[in-house]
């Protein structure tokens, strides 16, 4: 009984650990297949569902479209205005506001006029100095002489008995010695149909670019029309000076290049103011010393050159009314060179020593055709013997 119990025992144990091989051999299998499934199986798919429709309220309103924004376009600039052509003082008005001038200017030949006519009594001593001060002023030994010589027959030297009659005597003898006979018009009448071309010449300083911006508005004032021409190749600036003178009455200017060939530019300019029909061609030209003598001789060169084209119908001169003897000098020799037709002369207002108009017109039998007195741009007028006579006698 004992043994058939063992033996019952045993074979229950035997079944269960033979079940329990067989499950723990299935799991193990089951183990080593279920990672070889997993890496051959197919990738999930992720699939998401749409999202939910929206709202009634959302789908039944509508969006409306961007607001639009015009956008104007800024107005275009204005471009920029033209520089305003100025209308310049005619001549008749000039000649009366520089008369009054030259009145009121320290002008040496007007103090010693004026001087002798303040005196109660002229005495031999008052005679000698009146010399002397005309002599200073630059008219000259011979002019002088004459002008005191006259003077002293016509009035008494015991004194002045009526001063108006004195001022008259004084005045006549000072036209005569002016010269009111010479002719002082400006030539710029060319011929056949050719404008008038003028040359204007100096040396450094005495203001030549200037007194022809000036003279382009003394001719426009007249209703001439005007070229310029900036043959001053030398002087930095100076075409630039010239150009803006003209912009100022609407006169077109010729220019080079800086350093270039003067007679080219002022061949050039006389071209244009044929082409184009103009009255008269103004044309600059670097101021030069006087003892230069390869700059006076390109002077002639330039005036060969032009001439090719038109013929030079004037050539003036200018001159610092301030330098007296010294400009004089200048005027003799550039007269020998370009064969100067007219004086221009500047500065004769302030300290000027007016006695030149008489010694340069004595010297080279060239008139004054010109006179500057001040800085402003209608400041050049006709030169009248008449009228600078009054000035200085402040008439």
């Amino acid at each position: 009984m004992d043994n058939l119990l063992l033996w019952i025992v045993g074979a229950v144990v035997v079944l269960l650990l033979v079940v329990g091989g067989v499950v723990l051999a299935r799991r193990q299998a089951l183990a080593r297949r279920r990672p070889a499934e997993l890496g051959s199986a197919p990738a999930a798919t992720d699939v998401r569902e749409a999202p939910p429709a929206a709202t009634a309220t959302l789908e039944q309103t509508v969006e409306a479209p961007p607001a639009t924004t015009t956008t104007t376009a800024p107005p275009p600039s204005p471009a920029p205005a033209a520089p305003a052509v100025e209308a310049p003082e005619r001549a008749g008005t000039r000649m009366a506001r520089l008369r009054r001038r030259l009145a009121g200017s320290n002008n040496a030949l007007a103090n010693a006029v004026l001087g002798l006519l303040s005196r109660d009594r002229i005495d031999e001593a008052t005679w000698e100095d009146f010399e002397d001060t005309l002599i200073t002023s630059d008219l000259g030994v011979g002019p002088t002489q004459e002008l005191v010589g006259t003077l002293r027959r016509e009035l008494s030297i015991e004194g002045v008995q009526d001063p108006e009659v004195a001022r008259e005597t004084l005045r006549t003898e000072l036209v005569k010695l002016v010269d009111p006979t010479l002719d002082r018009a400006l030539r710029i009448t060319g011929s056949d149909g050719l404008p008038g071309v003028v040359m204007v010449v100096g040396v450094n300083g005495t203001g030549k670019t200037t007194t022809i911006g000036k003279i382009a508005r003394l001719l426009v004032a007249e209703d001439k029309t005007v070229i310029l021409g900036a043959a001053d190749t030398f002087r930095a600036a100076a075409a630039d000076q010239l150009q803006t003178w003209g912009s100022r009455v609407g006169v077109e200017t010729v220019r080079g290049s800086e350093g270039g060939d003067p007679a080219s530019v002022a061949f050039d300019a006389v071209t244009q103011g044929v082409l184009k029909g103009v009255d008269v061609v103004l044309v600059d030209t670097a101021g030069r010393l006087h003892t230069k003598t390869g700059l006076m001789d390109e002077l002639g060169k330039i005036k060969r050159v032009i001439e090719k084209k038109a013929p030079v119908t004037e050539v003036l001169l200018v001159i610092d009314a301030t330098t007296g003897q010294n400009g004089l000098i200048q005027a003799r020799i550039f007269s020998e060179v370009v064969a100067v037709t007219g004086i221009v002369l500047t500065k004769l207002d302030g300290s000027a020593k007016g006695g030149i108009v008489v010694q340069v017109q004595r010297e080279l039998g060239v008139p004054v055709k010109l006179i500057g007195l001040g800085e402003g741009a209608d400041d050049l007028a006709p030169f009248t013997a008449e009228g600078f006579v009054d000035g200085l006698l402040g008439r």
